[in-house]
């Protein structure tokens, strides 16, 4: 059971204004942001944000961005948003090979090492304490400019606020997110836990 109870969607007009963006990248949404809702402000101020964050600007692809996300949620622990993160790479575009062996990133040969060094970015910065080292930046280096790290440090960071949210909240699964979780993370264990 949620440690505090999802809000019916239509509570704030505003809120759920600016939520249709997230029926395009989940195709519901999250009860994370009808919690939020109770403090209408959080609730925008997020949404505004995963806008912001999760745009595409370029190389570093919308697919990408979610399996950094995953990346970053598997890092963390938290299977809400690890299944958000692999639904919303799926319905990205991510290849079916790639989300079949997300687990195998580092030696999938589904994976290209710009691919490579951006999830291990990922790793790294979500771990506590902090991985990131001179060997993490000389690869980003190698395949990324300065703009494109910030966009992976800014997915990066959006999902440390989410794991923290929604392992703290015990936010209830929504059922296609289970779906997703299954079908790409079931094979290696995962449950919804405390979310179902």
């Amino acid at each position: 059971m949620p440690l505090v109870t999802p809000l019916d969607p239509n509570t704030d007009p505003e809120t759920w204004k600016l939520a249709e963006f997230f029926n395009e990248t989940l195709g519901f949404c999250p009860n994370s942001v009808l919690t939020m809702q109770r403090r209408p402000a959080i609730s925008k101020a997020f949404i505004g944000l995963n806008k912001a964050v999760m745009a595409n600007e370029g190389r570093v692809t919308s697919a990408l961005k979610r399996m950094i996300a995953w990346v970053s949620s598997n890092a963390t622990g938290c299977r809400y948003c690890q299944a958000h993160a692999i639904r919303a790479a799926e319905r990205y575009g991510a290849e079916a090979e790639q989300l079949d062996n997300i687990w195998e990133y580092r030696t999938h040969p589904a994976f290209s090492e710009a691919e490579r060094a951006a999830l291990d970015f990922s790793l790294a910065a979500s771990q506590v304490p902090n991985a990131v080292d001179e060997d993490i930046k000389k690869r980003l280096y190698e395949h990324w400019d300065e703009g494109e790290i910030v966009e992976m440090l800014g997915v990066i960071s959006l999902f440390g606020y989410l794991n923290r949210w929604n392992d703290s909240m015990g936010t209830a699964i929504e059922e296609g997110a289970v779906e997703s979780g299954e079908q790409y993370l079931g094979k290696h264990g995962w449950v919804p836990g405390k979310h179902g």
